[in-house]
């Protein structure tokens, strides 16, 4: 009984987040600690409360009351949630499911996530998420739906917010509706439209529509369709990789110490009527 609340409980703390994390394995530690523990055999509910602490592998979820149902599997905890687990930490007000594959945050839902050195990221990254309440769907590709706004940040790529958000972490996709707004400051660029879709496995790639605008310098653009990049993938190539018209420009260029020829369509003309002879 003990481990199946552990596992429930924390299976929904490591998922309800817009991050990959992963789930509690089969075999790992489980443990328990609250001021008090309650079991109703007649009702199946089990209850914690005060400090309560769960402990599941290396995840660990802070909160003040906890309660599972071992006959409908819904499961809440509430009262100043933390969870952290490897590399990601979620807080919220509360968190619960209603053991049918469908889990939600509510108040104050945070969570980020430190992401590490890459080829595409030498850096590494820093992910953070914002929002009220976040809908997920784990049998559904991990799919999240922020209804009330969210915003997405990330220190290498921007700012993502719009009012209505929905993602499949699995495809790493992720799509936003109604004032979407994206601001990336390592490229100086501001963009928005009335829809923006965003593919986090494609450089960054973020296409908007409808009434989409983007300002990056003194540059601005404005069209119904805009496509624009966020991940800087090509900083360590060659400048002639970076330029998609060099090789344009180069078979243009002239040396100077080449010799031209340049034909002169009226020269003939000209020589006639000076009086020169061919």
């Amino acid at each position: 009984m003990k481990k199946k609340l552990l596992t429930a409980v924390m299976t929904l703390l490591m998922s309800t987040t817009m991050f990959v994390c992963a789930a509690p394995n089969e075999g790992e530690k489980s443990e328990l600690n609250a001021d008090e523990v309650e079991y109703d055999m007649e009702t199946g509910v089990v209850t914690a409360n005060g400090n309560v602490i769960l402990k599941y592998g290396t995840g660990v979820a802070t909160g003040a009351n906890a309660m599972y149902n071992l006959n409908t599997e819904e499961a809440y905890l509430t009262g100043n949630v933390i969870v952290i687990r490897d590399d990601l930490k979620l807080t919220c007000d509360s968190l619960n499911s209603d053991g049918a594959g469908h889990m939600q945050a509510d108040g104050n839902v945070y969570a980020e996530q430190k992401v590490l050195p890459t080829k595409d990221l030498p850096q590494g990254d820093l992910r953070t998420f914002t929002g009220d309440h976040v809908d997920y769907y784990p049998d559904d590709r991990q799919h999240i739906i922020i209804s009330s706004g969210g915003v997405v940040k990330s220190t290498q790529e921007g700012t993502f917010t719009a009012d209505y958000m929905e993602g499949w972490l699995d495809d790493q996709y992720y799509f936003g509706t109604g004032n979407a707004h994206i601001i990336s400051t390592p490229r100086n660029l501001e963009a928005g439209g009335d829809r923006i879709d965003y593919y986090a496995n494609e450089n960054g790639k973020a296409i908007l529509s409808g009434n989409a605008w983007a300002y990056q310098d003194n540059n601005t653009i404005r069209g119904n369709r805009l496509t624009v990049y966020l991940a800087d993938t090509k900083k360590d190539k060659p400048k002639e990789e970076m330029n998609p018209f060099s090789d344009k420009k180069k078979k243009k260029s002239v040396k100077v110490d080449e010799k031209v020829e340049i034909n002169q369509p009226f020269e003939k003309e000209n020589k006639i009527e000076t009086g020169e002879k061919n």
